[in-house]
């Protein structure tokens, strides 16, 4: 295992992390089919009527109302005694610990995000499951990582597969979820990181296809544009979905202002809108796919889109920003499929016979929201593509892709909602292209593994003995496991070799004197009597010394770096901690190391 967990250290271990892809994937799939089959047997079983999983209209007003506020007040009084930072969920907190805390995600957040998010869900919250997913797949590869002591850079590129597999379970869409994983939460492109990702995408679809078939997440109609005509109302759908994005956006920053105040009460403010607007617009309630569904079919009238749209923005931003643990991926897919279906149904008044059908401006609408609000176009392009399986979508997702998301980046100035969120956590992301580098190398990989270990006073034959294994770095050891610094190895053996010119001059007197006597005879006439072994000051000979700080053997080489940073060494020992209190040295890795490697790479 550990010989395993050294090759995964370097920045090209492929096997060994498409072998982990395939067992995140199977694992991810497992969790979020769990956490989806829950959702819906729980819906169509117990609580809504006809077996329908997201029959919210057909409850009567008060059903509708009290079982958003009830469910709300639940998730409160569960997660009150919790502090803040174990209740943090969803796609931004993996981003955060992605940052802060090299992808460590916690169990008990996996817990708060698993139940919490089952009870919003099936309670009536505006919400959706992809956010809680992939919170849920993340947090999936990061246990399997943290349950094997495998280094840090492995565990990034682990969280990128459970990302990816959360994705492609929720929709049965693999292709969108690599492109998710790599543009909106890594947002990096490296090989060494795609291939582990498709691996685990394909795992995580074909579990999901073998338990609940191969069907998309939601039906799409027959779609094709009918005629150049249609350019200007893609456009202006695009310039509407931008500024709908950014409201969205800042409607979700301003609920979140009030994480101030006491969690119960933020809750049950979140359950009370859902439940009041709920009382005139039952479709806001939960994830809303049938509503999708309704505007793609063209079943919804104009003034009933209109106030999904206004409706579905207000309860969901609440229901995120306030801190209940659902998503918003979802709501945003409907709130830009409702725009679609508007845009779809005026054009259709005013030039029916160039119109092309509701469904096509559903998903040019949803692929426009996506990107907009998350600020992931290629993530939206493709997961439009892979949902339609039709080319002759892509030229205008495309346009309208790029006109939504300038309109809400260059206009209004949103960075996307992940993003923004990090922000006001005080967080840059991501991260500069070096230090994303050093985060995909772990430190044993670079480390010097040639060392040997010695006291701080050493005989010569010890010292000999030390360096015929050819360390290059020895361990000036004051106590066992207590390094007080490390000499350079050649130093030491340049010291030994110089020991017997301290008797030099008396050879050469004594020759002079007779020349006739042996080397032999020189020697024993000047050293008679064997010497006791002179004792050799590690810490006193002339040679390279550093001072050392110590770090753990999963760390990355930016965490090295940090730590020499931190603690003012030189050079730090890499230990691997077997049990409490034992935690042997496996190598040295030094500063100028570090910045060699940052140099050359």
């Amino acid at each position: 295992m550990d010989f395993f967990r050294r090759q995964l250290a370097g920045v090209d271990a492929l096997p060994q992390l498409a072998l982990l892809a395939l067992i995140t994937g199977l694992l991810t799939g497992a969790v979020v089919l769990g956490f989806r089959v829950a959702i819906e047997y729980s819906l169509g079983n117990w609580l809504l009527p006809g077996g329908d999983a997201e029959a919210f209209e057909q409850l009567d007003i008060y059903t509708r109302f009290s079982t958003a506020v009830l469910g709300a007040g639940i998730i409160g009084l569960l997660l009150n005694r919790l502090n803040a930072s174990e209740r943090r969920v969803g796609v931004v907190h993996v981003m955060e610990r992605l940052s802060r805390h090299q992808g460590h995600l916690p169990l008990k957040n996996f817990l708060v995000q698993f139940f919490g998010g089952i009870i919003g869900l099936i309670s009536g919250q505006s919400g959706g499951r992809e956010g809680p997913a992939i919170h849920l797949g993340a947090a999936c590869a990061s246990l399997l990582g943290q349950k094997f002591e495998l280094p840090n850079n492995s565990i990034r590129t682990l969280i990128a597969c459970g990302t990816a597999s959360a994705i492609a379970c929720s929709f049965n869409t693999p292709m969108a979820g690599v492109i998710f994983a790599m543009e909106v939460v890594m947002m990096e492109y490296t090989l060494t990181s795609f291939i582990p990702v498709i691996v685990s995408a394909v795992t995580s679809t074909l579990l999901t296809h073998t338990f609940i078939g191969d069907d998309p997440a939601f039906t799409v109609a027959p779609l094709d544009m009918q005629s150049l005509l249609e350019i200007p109302y893609i456009v202006f759908a695009g310039l509407l979905i931008g500024c709908l994005a950014a409201g969205y956006i800042k409607l979700i920053q301003l609920f979140a202002t009030l994480n101030d105040r006491p969690f119960l009460l933020r809750c049950l403010l979140a359950g009370i809108i859902t439940g009041g607007i709920s009382i005139g617009v039952p479709q806001v309630m939960g994830i809303g796919y049938d509503t999708l569904g309704a505007a793609m079919l063209g079943q919804l009238g104009m003034m009933t889109l209109v106030l999904i749209v206004l409706g579905k923005m207000l309860t969901s931003a609440a229901a995120t920003g306030l801190g209940l643990p659902v998503g918003l991926i979802g709501p945003s897919l409907l709130i830009g499929a409702c725009v679609g279906a508007l845009i779809g149904q005026l054009g259709s008044l005013t030039n029916p016979a160039d119109m092309s059908s509701d469904g096509f401006y559903v998903m040019l609408g949803m692929s426009a929201m996506m990107a907009a609000v998350l600020q992931a176009p290629l993530a939206a392009l493709v997961s439009v593509l892979e949902l339609t399986a039709n080319p002759n979508v892509i030229l205008p997702a495309m346009l309208i892709i790029v006109v939504a998301t300038m309109i809400t980046s260059e206009v209004f100035g949103s960075k996307g909602v992940f993003l923004r969120t990090l922000n006001t956590l005080g967080l840059q992301y991501p991260p500069s292209p070096v230090t994303q580098h050093m985060q995909r190398v772990g430190v044993t990989s670079v480390m010097e593994r040639s060392i040997a270990r010695l006291p701080p006073e050493v005989d010569v034959e010890s010292a000999h003995k030390a360096l015929a294994r050819k360390p290059r770095w020895i361990l000036v050891e004051t106590e066992p496991g207590d390094i007080r610094c490390v000499l350079h190895a050649p130093d030491l053996q340049a010291f030994l070799d110089d020991l017997p010119a301290r008797f030099l001059p008396q050879v050469i007197a004594t020759a002079m004197q007779d020349p006739s006597k042996s080397d032999d005879q020189l020697v024993d006439e000047v050293m008679p009597e064997p010497e006791p072994a002179p004792l050799i000051s590690l810490l006193r000979l002339p040679g390279m010394r550093k001072d050392v700080t110590n770090v753990d053997a999963r760390v990355t080489l930016l965490e090295a770096q940090a730590a020499l940073n931190s603690s003012g060494a030189e050079a730090v020992c890499v230990r691997r901690t077997s049990a409490p209190l034992i935690a042997p040295i496996l190598g040295v890795v030094t500063k100028e190391q570090i910045d060699s490697y940052r140099e050359v790479n």
